[in-house]
């Protein structure tokens, strides 16, 4: 039986956080809603309490990228140092909060999220270790470099949903990593102009040579134009990167029943969206000199009714794990800390 005092703290820390999930929300919304249309319309399926957690890793991961990319060349790496202390600090806080007060509404609650879903810290580390890539110019020679880098900056995301939204067995993290992963190549696909006038070529040497172009990644460190000479290899090189990330795309559709069904039917909506701007991207040419690719409002919301359709295509099979004598894991926050290194390349 539980004692008066025991129930009277349990109140007194459900209200807190009640209070502390109010204070986090309107800013975690604005910065979904800001930066990131696509994830914004897929996050309100969610269940609400699902969707205000996630918005707030998603502002987490967006403070840590912004760190970085919106400061000059020279205060990347201290802002990489500092986004280190923040992190410890952070995973301080959620041991004790009492003893580790955080100013900051959603940096609080992130610390929240992060001890009562369990995200190892290794998670967060492994984004700031991305960002640490692009502040000293890491140089893609091999795909596997390239891989490694979407993994820091997008598949740990999707494997902290994973502790936010709760899974029926572990091998679905691999498959919320290949989200992130496609996610990040068809970024990278979409961006190679705008990265290039930051000096930076994320599409792999390797990849380059073998469509006839040496040296582009020196040749955007330099500040020079994208020459025209470079233009199909960068467009051949894309579409072989496209084709990588429907691959990665597919393997996390076959994840998607191992989360509850609305998280399911939001992050189905979020596959859908994300893999359409590869579709813009081919329909004009893979040319990396094109206008941006984006997918308007109203092909957006078609794709949410795909993904419903999706959803309720699946449900038959979802009933038929329900039945008697049927042996399914049981929902819950992972156990398990999966490593890039136990991520299956496709």
């Amino acid at each position: 039986m539980t004692s008066p005092q025991a129930a009277s703290a349990a109140d007194a820390a459900n209200a807190a956080d009640a209070t502390l999930r109010a204070l986090a929300k309107p800013t975690a919304d604005a910065t979904i809603a800001h930066h990131s249309k696509s994830f914004s319309l897929a996050a309100k399926i969610l269940p609400p309490a699902c969707r205000d957690d996630a918005a707030v890793v998603y502002s987490y991961c967006r403070r840590v990228d912004d760190a970085v990319d919106e400061v000059a060349a020279e205060a990347a790496l201290p802002a990489i140092a500092r986004l280190r202390q923040e992190l410890a600090t952070l995973y301080q806080a959620a041991a004790e909060p009492a003893a580790t007060p955080i100013a900051d509404p959603v940096l609080a609650r992130f610390a929240a999220i992060c001890e009562s879903r369990r995200i190892p810290r290794h998670y967060p580390a492994e984004l700031i270790a991305g960002m640490e890539m692009d502040a000293v110019g890491a140089r893609y020679e091999r795909l596997e470099d390239l891989l490694r880098y979407a993994y820091r900056v997008a598949g740990v995301v999707g494997l902290m949903m994973c502790h936010v939204m709760s899974l029926r067995g572990e091998r679905a993290l691999v498959h919320a990593a290949h989200l992130g992963i496609a996610m990040q190549l068809t970024n990278i696909c979409r961006d190679v102009a705008e990265d290039w006038r930051r000096g930076r070529l994320y599409l792999p040497a390797e990849l380059l040579a073998r469509h006839g172009a040496k040296d582009l990644a020196a040749q955007a460190r330099d500040g020079r134009a994208i020459p025209a000479s470079a233009v199909p290899a960068l467009a051949a090189a894309t579409r072989e990167l496209l084709a990588l990330a429907d691959r990665y795309y597919a393997s996390a559709e076959r994840g998607l029943l191992a989360l509850p069904w609305r998280s399911a039917f939001g992050v189905r909506a979020a596959r859908r969206i994300y893999a359409a701007i590869g579709g813009r991207i081919a329909a004009a040419g893979h040319d990396p000199l094109a206008p941006r690719a984006v997918v308007p409002r109203w092909r957006k919301l078609l794709l949410v009714g795909v993904a419903a359709c999706g959803a309720l295509a699946e449900a038959p099979r979802r009933a038929a794990r329900l039945l008697p004598g049927r042996r399914i894991p049981p929902l819950a926050i992972p156990a398990t800390t999966l490593e890039f290194a136990d991520v299956d390349r496709l």
